[in-house]
């Protein structure tokens, strides 16, 4: 069974990075379009129709695709202060604590997932579109598909982090902490 599950966090990890990597070239998009409507404006005096609405969409666009793997990584932002303390003194509490937390945390993405998918099928069954008409509009699906896909992605993530925790707590416990000294 952990071999599976080591396959398929091998897996999921893949897919993270990637998405976070797809986020990153959105950055890039963004800046080049902020860039040219600057350029334009100032140079031109012709801006960009359009220029709120890409940097509202790819707002969302940018925080889910990264998120995942911001949790894959322990970057999620969040108060470990007092699991850090626990640490120290009483590892095991502080890992099970850890594990309850990352429980929570999945069946809450879960939830995100599951809220988001009816919406996502309604926009893409009405076409419905954000933006200014004659100016610039895009779709809303791609963006709750991405929320979809990325709360899925996350919930995965958290799920493999309670269930692969035993294997990956002992390789990164130090050695005089294992023996329970």
């Amino acid at each position: 069974m952990y071999s599976f599950l080591h396959k398929l966090n091998r897996v999921v990890t893949s897919i993270a990075i990637t998405a976070n990597t797809i986020g990153t070239l959105v950055v890039l998009a963004l800046v080049a379009v902020v860039n040219y409507d600057a350029m334009a404006r100032g140079i031109l005096n012709k801006p960009f129709m359009g220029a709120v609405e890409v940097v509202q969409f790819s707002m969302v666009l940018i925080v889910f695709l990264q998120l995942p793997d911001v949790v894959r990584v322990n970057r999620l932002t969040r108060s470990d202060g007092f699991l850090t303390l626990m640490g120290s003194r009483w590892p095991v509490l502080s890992r099970t604590v850890g594990r309850i937390i990352d429980s929570i945390s999945c069946i809450f993405m879960l939830l995100v997932a599951i809220t988001i998918w009816p919406e996502f099928l309604d926009m893409l069954d009405t076409r419905d579109y954000f933006g200014v008409p004659g100016v610039f509009t895009a779709p809303w699906w791609p963006i709750k598909l991405v929320i979809f896909l990325s709360a899925s992605l996350c919930s995965l993530l958290f799920a493999l982090k309670v269930a692969l925790a035993n294997t990956t707590d002992n390789r990164k416990m130090p050695a005089h902490q294992e023996d329970g000294k």
